[in-house]
């Protein structure tokens, strides 16, 4: 597989970025194996200092082994049934991280303690968690108190366009914005929240701004088991303790931070007593999550993004979740005391390298240590109750596959990069880097201009290439999909099992074929979920009539 090529010499260097489909015109834009025809760049000190960035504190430096925190829960400010109203404030908020440095600089979604005008640091570094029922009236008001604009994106639910924080509806710095929307019956699953500011995106989530949602049936299932929520995000510290701008390499291939965190702490304690629900979300920038436990036992998956699969799939070791993407899972507490480690396993999502070739996978991740004691400190009744959802049920839901089709879509991803702007002074240390192109069908996002335009109602088709040499995942707005087939090597593979997902990801030469209908007309966005590239322009305009 093609790769970026590095060449140096006794006092310059070269780097440059490769495109397999070269949408960007003129000689400028070069191959990376075509490395003779580039001179005259910085040394390789300065290369390193642009393409790494600053000093990092080390791994060590925040603390591990606390017991899981519970997420904060947004406090409902409505006394009516059905109806669910509260605040939301965006703000920098200081907490104390690292002995001896200062405190580290978030911005964090607050409630309850926030709308009397104080950060709320009493909880983790996570947004307050959003618990819904089907059938919800919603009303939320959300407060910028940022220096730059931001938006609000319910990630995955079924929100009229106008109410889901599309780039081109920012909340001004100092200004706020109601957001309203009713939850359809079916809706139930496990959601998110964050900005969509283009451009600013990447910056905003990765310095604090997302938070959990949950939306809730009437007739759920797996309503008696007890339900674990694990949120994992990463973060990326400077020596000083402050968060790191992005270096080069972040915005080339999505930023991970060295530290990777479960509800806002690293390597926390779970201590499972009986069978578990867990829902987890990756919420990181870039960091994919190939889910196991270190001594290899066996869960079952019973969610994906838009809730429950028709049936769960059990005996399952590994699970990959992509930027993005959520899952439910049944975790068993087993037959007698024993503990693993949760991880983060090697995944190759074929990162770009300034020399030949990829860069290889990172090591596994500890996500969290687990303690499974079954029948630990359980009363009788809690036994009793244990016992009758030991077994999971063999029929969760019904989904019925969409169709048939009425249109097709073709979404394309390329990247390519102009080298005489990235040579320019300079160009690696602003804010949005000069020359580098991560595009959907040959161009960059332009806001107001519709890449695709789908009939309100019709099913369609779309298929999602991966021209790149690297792991793409494909996130659309205002609805959910069900991924028909995998293409690879001319080789189409049926999806082995039909449920509702809003996020996909989409390996290097791969085509995802999906199925998908827009209920409401408006404009809806599509894009790379890896949120660097989006903000890059690799995200286009759904315009539904």
């Amino acid at each position: 597989m093609k790769r970026r090529d590095f060449l140096s010499g006794a006092a310059s260097a070269v780097a440059a970025w490769f495109s397999r489909s070269a949408f960007a015109a003129g000689d400028d834009s070069m191959p990376m194996h075509d490395m003779s025809k580039m001179n005259g760049m910085a040394s390789m000190s300065g290369m390193h200092d642009a393409m790494q960035g600053s000093e990092l504190a080390p791994v060590d430096a925040l603390p591990a082994g606390a017991p899981l925190a519970s997420l904060r829960t947004l406090v409902n400010e409505s006394r009516t049934p059905g109806e669910f109203r509260a605040t939301l404030l965006a703000q920098p908020v200081a907490r104390a991280l690292v002995q001896g440095q200062r405190d580290t600089v978030f911005w964090q979604f607050d409630g309850g303690l926030a709308a009397a005008g104080k950060g709320d640091t009493s909880g983790p570094v996570v947004g307050p968690l959003i618990a819904l029922r089907e059938g919800d009236r919603v009303e939320i008001r959300v407060v910028n108190r940022l220096e730059q604009p931001t938006t609000m994106h319910w990630h995955g639910l079924p929100v009229p366009p106008d109410q889901d924080g599309n780039p081109s509806n920012p909340i001004p710095p100092g200004g706020e914005h109601v957001y309203r929307f009713t939850l359809p019956k079916g809706s139930a699953g496990t959601y998110w929240y964050h900005p969509h500011p283009h451009m600013q995106t990447a910056e905003q989530v990765f310095r604090g701004l997302a938070g959990p949602i949950v939306v809730r049936a009437a007739d759920d299932p797996l309503a008696a088991w007890p339900e674990r929520h694990l949120f994992v995000s990463d973060l990326k510290l400077a020596a000083d303790a402050s968060i790191a701008p992005n270096s080069m390499m972040d915005w080339m291939n999505g930023r991970e931070g060295q530290f990777v965190l479960v509800n806002g702490a690293r390597e926390p304690r779970i201590e499972v007593v009986r069978d578990e629900r867990w829902r987890v979300w990756n919420a990181c920038s870039a960091r994919y999550l190939q889910l196991a436990f270190d001594d290899g036992r066996a869960f079952a998956q019973v969610g994906t993004d838009g809730g429950l699969l028709a049936a769960p799939r059990d005996g399952l070791t590994a699970l990959v979740l992509a930027p993005g993407e959520r899952a439910e899972l049944i975790v068993r507490a087993g037959q007698g005391a024993s503990q693993a480690r949760w991880l983060a396993t090697q995944y190759d999502r074929h990162k770009m390298a300034m020399s030949h070739g990829s860069l290889p996978p990172g090591p596994n991740v500890v996500l969290a240590d687990v303690r499974f004691a079954p029948g630990a400190d359980a009363s009788r009744a809690d036994a009793s109750a244990a016992d009758k959802s030991a077994a999971l049920p063999a029929s969760l839901r019904a989904i019925a596959p969409l169709g048939p089709a009425r249109a097709q879509k073709s979404v394309g991803f390329s990247e390519a990069m102009d080298m005489h702007a990235m040579h320019q002074p300079g160009a690696s240390t602003r804010a949005m880097p000069l020359g580098m192109k991560f595009m959907i069908n040959g161009e960059t996002y332009v806001p107001g201009r519709a890449t695709l335009t789908s009939r309100r109602g019709d099913v369609e088709n779309w298929t999602i290439a991966n021209g790149t040499d690297m792991d793409h995942p494909f996130h659309l707005h205002g609805t959910q999909f069900q991924v028909l087939s995998r293409e690879f090597d001319g080789r189409r593979i049926a999806e082995p099992y039909l449920a509702w997902r809003d996020t996909i990801n989409v390996r290097p030469g791969e085509i995802v074929h999906i199925a998908t209908v827009q209920h409401e007309a408006g404009d809806r966005m599509f894009h790379c979920h890896i949120l660097e590239h989006e903000d890059l322009g690799m995200m286009g305009t759904l315009r539904v009539i």
